[in-house]
């Protein structure tokens, strides 16, 4: 059989076909999605725009660092629901410091507090705070996690609810997962480096894992931005990772056996159920 799957429609005038492909363009397509994962064009710096806030607590008007839209593509999801993008990891983002009285917040909860509570934080925070640097045109991990630490630490000191305070936990974790899997090749001792982050992303998940348990006691849907099974399956994740099979289980049933949780939340709680199969089967 001849290599042209054309052949025969010469006699239709249409003798030039033999160069085309079945599939070239989906191809093509695939060639370009993978090269523009595997090898972005577009740096980090470039993604990024000064935006200005007034803060609620000093008044004075600062700027911090946002994700332009449209280029950082999405390119999968951990199980517990970090975004990971081509380009930039948006987690580094999304905390708001003013670097004149040490106010900070992740953008959801900016501006939004009591006057009780910005009282709290003046008094604990602001009259001890020393300024951090405003100028860096990109944020490192390093200087994503201070500023994280920086809003956890308001979010304490002003008695916010306890969603947002495992919410902050949470998002510390990922960072420290997202500095673990960006290491340089040539970093000195590196396994033992990313067993640290280990440990410390660990120790945020439980605090995030408690937090939410607490939350789900307390509030009302919905939370964090979630639906009520989006936010029980996350809980149930994060049982899964401090190995409080018991709780992460009921959770995933009332999931599975609800009327209205959506269909793709319930194959989430699905694979977490067999997840933990497997788990326990290796003990």
């Amino acid at each position: 059989m001849s290599d042209n799957l054309f052949s025969g429609l010469e006699q239709l005038g249409l003798g030039d076909m033999s160069g085309l492909e079945v599939f070239e363009e989906e191809k093509k397509k695939e060639q370009e999605k993978e090269k523009e994962v595997k090898s972005p064009e577009t740096s980090e710096e470039e993604l990024l725009y000064d935006k200005t806030y007034t803060c609620p607590l000093c008044g004075k008007n600062f700027k911090t660092k946002v994700i332009r839209t449209g280029k950082n593509k999405l390119i999968s999801t951990d199980t517990d629901l970090r975004s990971k993008y081509n380009i930039v990891d948006i987690v580094k983002y999304d905390c708001v410091v003013c670097g004149s009285c040490g106010y900070a917040a992740l953008t959801r909860y900016f501006g939004k507090d009591t006057s009780r509570q910005l009282s709290l934080i003046k008094e604990n925070i602001s009259s001890k705070f020393k300024g951090i640097d405003e100028n860096a045109s990109i944020y490192t991990y390093d200087e994503a996690f201070i500023r994280y630490q920086l809003a956890l630490a308001n979010a304490i000191v002003k008695k916010a609810h306890e969603s947002e305070r495992a919410y902050i936990c949470l998002k510390l974790a990922w960072l420290l997962r997202g500095k673990s899997e960006n290491l340089p090749e040539d970093t000195e001792n590196i396994e033992s480096v990313r067993e640290e982050l280990k440990k410390q992303e660990q120790q945020f998940i439980e605090n995030a894992y408690q937090g939410f348990k607490m939350a789900m006691q307390k509030e009302s849907f919905p939370i964090c931005g979630m639906d009520e099974y989006t936010f029980l399956y996350l809980t149930a994740e994060l049982a899964r990772k401090s190995k409080d099979y018991a709780v992460s289980l009921k959770l995933i049933s009332d999931i599975i056996t609800s009327k209205n949780a959506a269909p793709k939340i319930k194959d989430r709680a699905r694979d977490l159920k067999e997840m933990i199969k497997e788990e326990v089967n290796k003990k």
